[in-house]
């Protein structure tokens, strides 16, 4: 986390920054600051604190061949931590710029940044040092969704419960809120909001960088789930102009996943999040743009460059376009099921979608592989865990590991032609009836926490009839692209579509969305990096 640079290593820095000279006290950057450099110590000594209403918590002391900075230095966005000079200093000073540059070129002393930078954003993470803090409710589905939205960004906060937290009163009485406005998010100590938006959060804790209607991108990538990342990573490592346009998080369906175990390259597995933060980094320190909670509400394809129309009015051009929006989990039929989503209803089964749970049984619904890894997960904490599924068994649908992991726990149970019927309760959800399809049986049990995991359906309304979709609603590409679609869609040009080309030239679909795909994160991952290179054919006509 805190490496000390070598002579040699901090003499090639040298050549990107220039030297600076502060006195004792003075501040080389503060907490919100934006644009903030990079700097190495060479002489003296200089304080990284963390701001906290008039007090500071102390995080490290940098000395020569030091650095400062963390991950955010990158990702263009507000600093968290304040720097200052404890004594008289000598540093580096390094734009943002030429950090880029730096990373992009020297492969040892970017090994050692980027290591430090995604440990330090780690230990910020761990401690809640961030410039957030959150009053909620454990009973309140926005303070979930608030929650799991800052989670799912790397964004570090501080938790108050309304039910849990002797001391919220206070916190609500120097705001000047009350209970009856939770989920409330307080920005760097000075701004309140009650109810936000992620939209608004991601505004007021500086997370985008302003867009430029005036830009025209190479590549716009609508979707920074793992085939829309990798696309973002190869794209901006290869010299083009990468926009990442994503609705919520980065990483998609499979940011959601408490873990990943069958992905090549991590043999005891890595958490979704974790996946898409790694992702995210490699992205950003090549240079791609990403904007989150800027969900993409149409494309006109009948303006080249292509128009992007984002909600909230703002619209961005692009020569080339890359559809990796992915899939959502089909919703339960059930008449009042959207009173206890995010109470008692989940779509996600990580850390903090477990947190409400509280060792309490639970359900999972669903039979393929996010659902048995939920399963395994949840039942780490909970006495006991149920598994509904409507076929015979999991075999068609779940990879053999899990399916031998969930046999092997003991409190685990598995419902086999099981679906729920019923969800009952106040504020929250208390009782769920199942019925056995087989014997027509139905069980009504106490559990309040159910997670859905069940099919797939893509997120393609906001394309308006703009590509040609199969019966599912899925984009269809290549050589799904019968002569008949070519010719309703009106193709006008020579070529048929590339691999991952759409029925509009120079438009991409990869990963979950697009129709035939395999639907696992690795296929997704290499959909995208290979998509890149057909994307640089087309800019080239």
């Amino acid at each position: 986390m805190f490496p000390v640079l070598a002579e040699a290593q901090i003499a090639r820095i040298g050549r990107f920054g220039t030297e600076w000279t502060l006195r004792a006290g003075e501040l080389l950057f503060d907490e919100g600051d934006r644009d903030v450099p990079f700097h190495v110590v060479l002489e003296g000594e200089v304080e990284i604190v963390h701001p906290r209403g008039n007090l500071e918590e102390p995080v490290t002391v940098h000395r020569r061949g030091e650095f400062t900075g963390e991950i955010s230095l990158l990702a263009d966005r507000r600093s968290l931590v304040r720097g200052r000079a404890r004594t008289a200093v000598r540093v580096i000073r390094v734009e943002r710029s030429e950090l880029h540059r730096l990373v992009q070129t020297d492969a040892e002393v970017s090994e050692v940044l980027m290591r430090a930078f995604i440990l330090r954003r780690m230990g910020l993470l761990a401690g809640g040092k961030g410039d957030a803090v959150v009053v909620g409710s454990q009973h309140s589905a926005a303070t979930l969704r608030v929650q799991a939205f800052l989670t799912r960004n790397g964004h570090p906060y501080r938790y108050v419960d309304v039910e849990r937290d002797l001391d919220f009163q206070s916190l609500l009485d120097e705001f000047h809120v009350t209970v009856a406005d939770v989920p409330v998010l307080i920005c760097r100590g000075d701004r309140v909001l009650k109810n936000p938006s992620n939209a608004e959060v991601a505004e007021c804790l500086g997370f985008n960088a302003t867009l430029q209607p005036g830009v025209i991108h190479d590549v716009v990538i609508c979707g920074a789930g793992p085939g829309g990342l990798a696309a973002a990573v190869y794209a901006a490592s290869e010299g083009l102009d990468v926009l990442v346009l994503e609705e919520s998080s980065p990483g998609g369906q499979a940011g959601t996943s408490s873990k990943i175990e069958n992905y090549l390259g991590f043999p005891t597995g890595i958490s979704g999040q974790a996946l898409a933060a790694r992702a995210l980094s490699q992205a950003e320190k090549f240079g791609a743009k990403i904007a989150v909670a800027r969900g993409v509400v149409r494309l006109r394809c009948d303006e080249v460059p292509f128009r992007i129309e984002l909600a909230g009015g703002d619209s961005i051009r692009a020569r080339a376009v890359i559809v990796a929006t992915g899939a959502q989990y089909r919703k339960l039929d059930l008449p009042n099921l959207e009173r206890f989503e995010g109470v008692g209803v989940y779509y996600s089964a990580t850390y903090v979608e477990a947190q409400r749970c509280d060792r309490e049984e639970v359900i999972v619904v669903g039979g393929g592989n996010s659902a048995g890894q939920a399963a395994t997960f949840l039942a780490r904490s909970s006495p006991r865990v149920h598994i509904l599924i409507r076929g015979p068994g999991l075999a068609s649908s779940m990879s053999r590991y899990l399916i031998q992991r969930i046999e092997e726990t003991p409190n685990i149970t598995l419902h086999r032609q099981t679906q729920i019927v019923g969800l009952d309760g106040g504020d929250h959800l208390e009782s769920v009836t199942w019925s056995d399809d087989a014997t027509g049986e139905r069980v009504v049990r106490p559990v309040r926490h159910v997670f859905a995991m069940t099919g797939a359906k893509p997120n393609t309304d906001w394309l308006f009839g703009c590509l040609a979709l199969d019966a599912n609603g899925f984009v269809c590409t290549g050589t799904d692209l019968t002569p008949e679609r070519l010719k309703q869609a009106r193709w006008a040009i020579a070529r048929p579509p590339y691999l991952f080309e759409t029925s509009q030239p120079h438009v991409f679909a990869v990963g979950d969305v697009r129709a035939s795909s395999v639907k696992r994160v690795a296929s997704a991952v290499g959909e995208g990096s290979v998509c890149v290179q057909l994307v640089h054919k087309v800019l080239a006509e």
